[in-house]
């Protein structure tokens, strides 16, 4: 079985996000994810995990102001990008964190398609060389175009491509398994066209985003998919729990 992890943004909504790393801990994950650990201290959650033998794999580059969708590809946001490089590089000195995503941005219509992807590109190269400074991996995750329209990159081949127009070995793919299959490709397949660049998974399943077995999607399969194809990263359980978090873990078979 893969090594699974919890993401705190959506696993254990029953807690305050302080508290969910205990309740991951109690449920028997060695690892957990966020997205965004800037509201709070980096002390404070350092302590968290710390204090639960937990350790935090991942998070996300800050993801501009409200109701922005990450800002990766706007222009108009350049100097703001650089800085949330800086910010997630003192968050990840603090919890040991050795990977970090981007959130791409979203275009809507009349913009220069042009210039966010040269945008894109060029603040993908500067984070991934200020990482690689300290030995840490970018990544860059599609998300699908119905639960954030105009989203500029939304499928794994599309940030294939530009991760190799990007050219920075630190870069590669978080492959979310739930938001491959929204934009309708074949996760399994997904998880074989790309396994030479995915260097992160996630899952939910579809629709509804919730546990596995709520949906369409044969996670067994996946699974072993994962197993066979060698890849041997974490695998984040990233879904809304339709019930207590606690009765949605069928799936899970915690490590020793």
């Amino acid at each position: 079985m893969p090594r699974f992890a919890a993401n705190l943004g959506y696993l254990f909504p029953e807690h305050d996000f302080l508290d969910r790393f205990a309740a991951a801990r109690e449920a028997g994950f060695h690892a957990v994810e966020f997205a965004a650990p800037y509201p709070h201290a980096a002390r404070e959650i350092a302590a968290r995990l710390r204090d639960n033998g937990l350790e935090c794999i991942l998070f996300n580059l800050p993801m501009g102001p409200p109701g922005a969708f990450g800002i990766g590809c706007r222009p108009e946001r350049v100097a703001e990008f650089h800085a949330g490089v800086e910010r997630a590089l003192e968050y990840a000195a603090a919890l040991g964190t050795r990977r970090i995503n981007c959130i791409s941005g979203t275009t809507a219509e009349g913009d220069d398609r042009e210039l966010c992807e040269h945008t894109l590109v060029a603040n993908l190269r500067h984070a991934a060389a200020r990482l690689a400074d300290t030995g840490i991996e970018l990544v860059i995750e599609p998300i699908n175009r119905h639960d954030v329209p105009g989203f500029f990159v939304p499928t794994a081949a599309r940030a294939a491509k530009v991760i190799e127009a990007v050219g920075a070995p630190n870069l590669g793919l978080q492959c979310d398994l739930y938001h491959a299959a929204m934009m309708g490709d074949d996760p399994s397949s997904i998880l074989s066209a790309h396994r030479g660049t995915i260097r992160h998974i996630q899952f939910a399943d579809v629709p509804g985003r919730h546990e596995p077995g709520t949906g369409t999607l044969d996670f067994a399969q996946l699974f072993a998919t994962i197993d066979r194809l060698g890849y041997s990263g974490w695998v984040s359980a990233e879904y809304r729990p339709s019930k207590a978090t606690a009765e949605t873990l069928h799936w899970f078979r915690p490590r020793a």
